[in-house]
């Protein structure tokens, strides 16, 4: 078995909970129509949802947390985290690297560095090197888990309201296509704040301590983070 994992990493466009338009069509009896509000304005009490998805290069599987708080890097890397401890650790239990190809911007990007220190705590918890490769800037429309993940699971709920928190994690489960791939969702109701501030000094530390290596191609997109004492989650 490989000892390097591959699996490709985004998240997907924010979306409102509850009886809204959603684009796309579904097939219903005549003249009973779904009913949805005429304005999207944000229920308070459902609020939005952000899903992140893992998609597992070696096994055609997805993994896609549906989080309830802020789009932030500690919801990104605890996406991770929860599909490698729920699925990714049993599929491969000789793996010692873990290769995460990312988009360059969001929560997730190259300069943000909340991102690079919760992967480092990652990497001390878990024993894994991981290595992070970001698609350049305007380019993620390449990104395997769009066209292997969240194409499908879009066409999968479309047309449909997403009226609930149940209703987005079973449709996303749903998920399946021809060539055999299988999803599995989840909730994370974790509150993660934002504004938080990495300072300059830990992100020296990082490097100078050898928890984190750049590449020689690319340092600002290519770099690794091998296990140390980096406190743990």
């Amino acid at each position: 078995m490989r000892a390097s994992r591959s699996s490709a990493w985004s998240a997907k466009k924010k979306g409102l909970v509850g009886q809204y338009k959603n684009n796309g069509a579904e097939w219903r009896p005549t003249g009973e129509p779904e009913q949805v509000k005429v304005h999207d304005f944000i229920d308070k009490e459902l609020g939005k949802v952000n899903p992140y998805g893992v998609y597992d290069v070696g096994t055609n599987t997805g993994w896609v947390s549906v989080g309830t708080d802020h789009d932030t890097a500690a919801l990104a890397v605890n996406t991770i985290r929860s599909w490698w401890n729920t699925a990714g650790k049993t599929a491969h239990p000789q793996a010692k690297r873990l290769l995460i190809t990312a988009d360059g911007g969001g929560s997730n990007g190259y300069r943000t560095r909340l991102w690079k220190t919760e992967l480092a705590a990652l990497a001390a918890e878990t024993a894994l090197e991981i290595t992070v490769c970001h698609l350049p800037p305007g380019t993620s429309k390449w990104n395997k888990v769009e066209h292997k993940l969240f194409s499908h699971i879009s066409m999968n709920w479309r047309g449909r309201p997403l009226s609930s928190h149940d209703v987005i994690v079973n449709s996303i489960a749903a998920t399946t296509t021809k060539t055999g791939l299988t999803v599995r969702a989840e909730l994370d109701t974790e509150q993660y704040p934002t504004g938080v501030k990495i300072p300059d000094a830990e992100m020296t530390s990082l490097e100078t301590s050898g928890t984190l290596s750049r590449h020689e191609w690319h340092p600002e997109w290519n770099y690794t983070l091998k296990p140390g004492d980096t406190p743990t989650k």
